[in-house]
């Protein structure tokens, strides 16, 4: 068997399943898929500039398969020259592997060890990585004195050229992941118990993250496969429970509960839990109808239905751009002058290789006017870009914080659970909310048909200058997803309207 890598590892951690079927019925997993591959060029693009960080030292790395398979000779040979940096080599003993990130030798055998994270701070899973790391190194007969973790620095401004120094952070996790240690080893035991039993383990979701690595996502990463290898045609299923976690899961299949209606309310955890039992039990809608048509009173036409599409990235695209900070390069704004008039619609889609905000501001100006109710699905979003707009323009700083100020939030009788409707499924997304409201209406229907997919097309093909065959389908296809957006605020709008004056 080959020997068992960190990302291997990983997977174990994640769920004993995960690993067992990428080394055995890898096809029963999905693919790479765009969106991931972009995150992995992000890491790569990230990690390019870390590496200017150590300008002496000497990178290996591979591009092929052979040049892998020779990759942990090359890397022995340059320890035993005495090099001092090493990046992207690779170590191996007693069965378990690893690509290191950055290797600093600090004597004969022992060395500093580097990780390097595309992300704004050094996360526990992190942590778990590097123990295995330093067991690896540890069994290759090397001690490991000072663990760290290179991250991007979420304070930075661009300013002309990145700046190696200024993107980049570092965290001394050495404590943290020595503790780990026992935890890593007896991992260890049992992932290789596995992979000798011939068997797949259990697939259930109860069994994701069994070690309890803090503040992951592992949880619906998993339920997104598990749901491909156990599909289940009743859609009111207990593996439909808004947001679940691995213990509640564990409880209801031990007691042989499949049914959202047959869930015992102590074992439902939130509210929202025990609303979703509730209203698939009676196939009855809550609703507190002189709440919504309170809130409904609050609006002053014209009314503005109104959706930031934006983009982001851990290299700030334009000066004065922070990492993984959200930035605009699209809206669509349906408007309703008066309750009798036409409905109208205009949009702002940048499309040049340029900063998107200043033109977006000016546009803006013009078609949102200075009265009446700007209407958006989770406010917070729109008012937060608003707000990084203000300081990055000051002369559009009076503008936005006005427009602020005439923000109300459609989602709110739904966050709040006035309306609530067993087909939500425990969410107040716009996506779960519209399919019920106006269900003529469809995402599916669209070539692009979710923000991350508009933010990464957007910036593939205006930034990049990718995709020029189809720039102008692509460039079509946003306009519709984000039209979509804002046409259907105003359907739910209407809905909420009928039921209130009914």
């Amino acid at each position: 068997m080959k020997p068992l890598s960190k990302s291997d590892y990983m997977l174990f951690l994640r769920h004993p399943a995960w690993l067992w079927l990428k080394k055995f019925e890898k096809h029963k997993l999905p693919p790479v898929d765009d969106n991931l591959q972009a995150m992995f060029d992000a890491g790569n693009e990230f990690e390019s500039y870390a590496n200017r960080l150590f300008p002496d030292a000497v990178k290996l790395g591979f591009n092929n398969y052979s040049e892998y398979q020779s990759l942990t000779y090359r890397t022995e040979q340059e320890i035993i020259r005495g090099t001092k940096i090493i990046l992207q080599g690779r170590l191996e003993a007693d069965g378990i592997t690893c690509i290191f990130d950055v290797l600093i030798r600090v004597g004969d055998k022992e060395f500093d060890l580097i990780e390097i994270k595309a992300s704004t701070k050094s996360k526990p899973e992190h942590e778990y990585d590097l123990a295995f790391q330093m067991l690896v190194l540890e069994k290759a007969g090397y001690s490991v004195r000072n663990i760290s973790v290179i991250h991007a620095n979420k304070e930075y401004v661009r300013e002309g050229e990145i700046d190696p120094v200024g993107i980049t952070s570092i965290t001394d996790v050495t404590m943290e992941v020595k503790a780990l240690k026992s935890t890593t080893e007896q991992q260890l035991i049992e992932a290789f118990k596995l992979l000798s039993s011939g068997e797949c383990p259990d697939l259930s979701p109860r069994y994701v993250n069994r070690i309890g690595v803090p503040k992951v996502r592992w949880f619906e990463d998993w339920m997104e496969i598990f749901t491909t290898l156990k599909p289940n045609d009743d859609p009111y299923n207990v593996y439909k429970i808004s947001y679940p976690n691995a213990e509640q899961i564990g409880k209801l299949e031990d007691a042989g509960i499949t049914q959202l209606a047959d869930i015992p309310e102590d074992i439902a955890l939130r509210a929202k839990q025990i609303a979703q039992i509730q209203t698939t039990k009676t196939n009855k809608r809550i609703l507190e109808l002189d709440k919504i048509k309170d809130f409904l009173d609050t609006f002053h036409y014209p009314l503005y239905f109104f959706d930031y599409e934006t983009f982001s990235s851990v290299i700030p695209q334009f000066d004065l751009c922070k990492p993984y900070t959200d930035y605009p390069f699209q809206y669509s704004l349906h408007v309703l002058d008066s309750p009798d008039a036409e409905l109208r619609h205009v949009e702002y889609l940048h499309a040049d290789k340029t900063n998107p905000m200043p033109g977006l501001l000016k546009q803006l100006n013009n078609d949102i006017g200075d009265s009446g109710t700007v209407l958006t699905w989770n406010m917070s979003y729109e008012k937060g870009c608003n707000d990084r707009m203000a300081a990055l323009y000051p002369e559009h700083a009076d503008f936005l914080s006005q427009l602020n100020e005439r923000i109300d939030d459609l989602m709110i009788p739904f966050s709040k659970m006035w309306f609530f409707d067993k087909d939500f499924f425990g969410s107040a997304s716009v996506k779960k909310v519209m399919p019920v409201l106006a269900p003529e209406l469809s995402y599916k229907e669209l070539n692009v048909g979710d923000g991350l997919l508009a933010r990464r097309m957007w910036t593939q093909t205006v930034l990049e200058g990718r995709h020029e065959a189809n720039r102008d389908e692509i460039m079509d296809d946003l306009s519709k997803y984000c039209t979509l957006d804002t046409f259907a605020m105003v359907r739910i709008y209407e809905e909420l309207k009928k039921l209130v004056e009914n």
